[in-house]
């Protein structure tokens, strides 16, 4: 199928799993890769503040219409806080508006607190964050000192570990829902503790199915690799678009269904999952997309590619 007109850019598919740089805004790290490969069409999947770190994965043409459900996935995070001291976004970046005398702390004790915020539960979203209020971006209004009344939001966190503790310095490891802010919840862990804190560093160690053990790349890994073997060696590294969602059942449908599946009916399948979402695949193991189950238990398209 040609070109549209006025498209620009290769129509290349797959996930780049990005080891983004401190300082670098996410969006900025999503257009160096996509000017790397060269792709017509490129999306992330959840911003990280440029003090942070760590995985941010960048889907590339088809994979763009995966990036949602990655959206919508568990994190986990490394995260070091400053006991005692309170800033105005509530990590490094920011100034600082408050100090406060950090109490005698020790490991068993911290835990238990940490114990306390497993589960499900509320956070409100700082200022400094990028959702919108009338238009217009949290973080333009904080910059204005202007704070509006935000919405607690449904989190839940699986994981709260602590790393290391010493007088001034506390580092935590998170697994937590969609949504949550680690700054806020640095804030609200000190303030169980009797004190002040912000986040001095953080690193984002897993996206749903992707954990940072597997093929991060920085990009400076991903400018050599161009240099020395062009785009074939970037396409090389790229990772297919179902992995993305690797962790769903997969269904194999036949010619027949798969026909039936593409013109948006629901089909029966024999052994099929009983609820929830999966992966789709025609006989030639080809990946076709993403379907539901419908109550009456067939298999319905969801996103089709």
């Amino acid at each position: 199928m040609g070109q549209r007109r006025g498209q620009k850019g290769r129509a290349i598919d797959g996930v780049v799993l990005l080891d983004k740089p401190v300082g670098d805004t996410s969006n900025r790290a999503l257009q160096k890769v996509k000017r790397l490969y060269q792709a017509r069409k490129a999306g992330h999947t959840g911003s990280l503040d440029p003090l942070a770190s760590g995985m941010l994965p960048i889907c590339l043409g088809q994979a763009t219409k995966v990036s949602a459900f990655l959206l919508d996935a568990d994190k986990r995070y490394r995260v070091r806080a400053q006991l005692g001291v309170r800033t105005d976004t509530a990590d490094a970046d920011g100034e600082v508006i408050e100090e406060q005398p950090v109490p005698a702390l020790d490991e068993a004790g911290v835990r238990t607190v940490l114990e306390g915020f497993l589960g499900a539960s509320q956070q409100l979203p700082p200022m400094y964050s990028a959702l919108k209020h009338e238009g217009r971006r949290l973080y333009e209004l904080a910059r204005q000192g202007v704070e509006v009344e935000r919405t607690p939001r449904d989190i839940h966190l699986h994981e709260l570990c602590l790393l290391s503790l010493d007088d001034r310095t506390m580092e935590l490891e998170v697994h937590c829902s969609k949504g949550t802010y680690v700054r806020t919840l640095v804030e609200d862990v000190a303030a169980a503790l009797g004190t002040y804190a912000h986040v001095t560093a953080l690193r984002r160690l897993q996206v749903g199915p992707y954990l940072s053990d597997g093929p991060l790349l920085t990009l400076e890994a991903l400018e050599a690799l161009m240099a020395e073997g062009g785009l074939d060696a970037l396409d090389e590294r790229l990772l297919p678009v179902d992995s993305a969602i690797s962790h769903w059942p997969s269904v194999r449908l036949g010619a027949d269904s798969a026909f039936y599946l593409r013109n948006g009916q629901p089909v029966q399948v024999p052994r099929a999952p009983t609820r929830g979402l999966v992966r789709l695949y025609g006989e030639d193991a080809r990946f076709l997309g993403m379907g539901r189950i419908t109550e009456d238990g067939r298999v319905a398209p969801k996103r089709l590619f």
